[in-house]
């Protein structure tokens, strides 16, 4: 059976393609013509992230799409009960997180079939030589439709996660995710008073 493709996600991690290119670029310049070996390993840096993002999607996890979310004082509802004994979080608090997580991944993984099955079908209108405008519009549209369905089902969790937490835990909770304090509870908070309870 033949690798799945999907051109969205190239966009999530185009960073690794374009860094891929400026090495193959440089590298050219310095190999015999005809050579195309830094090239060729970028694509395969690139295709097996793509295979780990399918895998990623599969199982419901977001793959990043969260992270508006995530970097910015709305924590995700997995990584805070991995967190649980550093946020302290109470009986309540992770009885809580464990529905709003088991609820995200049961909706996302059937959400992000449909999207991944929908890739599918568009690159099989290439494989096959079928494409037409008309077609590959109509398609691209639904895979962004779908593609938005998945992200607002990690989205909300983070928002449900928010009411879930204290002030405090979200913050400590950014400081352990991203090193810092988060843009949201940084913001005007000159001590733990201040903060949303």
């Amino acid at each position: 059976m033949e690798k799945r493709r999907h051109p969205w996600l190239v966009t999530m991690i185009g960073w690794i393609a374009v860094s891929g290119a400026v090495a193959a670029q440089d590298a050219h310049q310095h190999l015999p013509a005809g050579s195309s070996a830094p090239t060729v390993d970028a694509h395969r840096r690139v295709d097996l992230l793509l295979d780990e993002a399918e895998k990623v999607l599969t199982s419901g996890r977001g793959f990043g799409m969260a992270f508006a979310a995530d970097q910015n004082g709305y924590p995700g509802p997995m990584h805070a009960l991995e967190l649980r004994e550093q946020l302290a979080l109470t009986a309540e608090q992770a009885v809580t997180l464990e529905l709003v997580t088991q609820s995200m991944f049961d909706a996302a993984r059937l959400r992000s079939r449909d999207l991944l099955d929908a890739e599918e079908r568009l690159r099989q209108m290439f494989a096959g030589q079928t494409a037409n405008d008309t077609q590959i519009e109509s398609q691209a549209r639904a895979i962004e439709r779908l593609r938005a369905d998945v992200r607002l089902i990690h989205l909300r969790a983070h928002l449900q996660t928010f009411d879930v937490l204290t002030a405090p835990q979200r913050q400590l909770y950014g400081q352990i995710r991203w090193g810092a304090l988060t843009r949201s509870d940084a913001i005007g908070a000159s001590d733990w008073s201040t903060l949303r309870p």
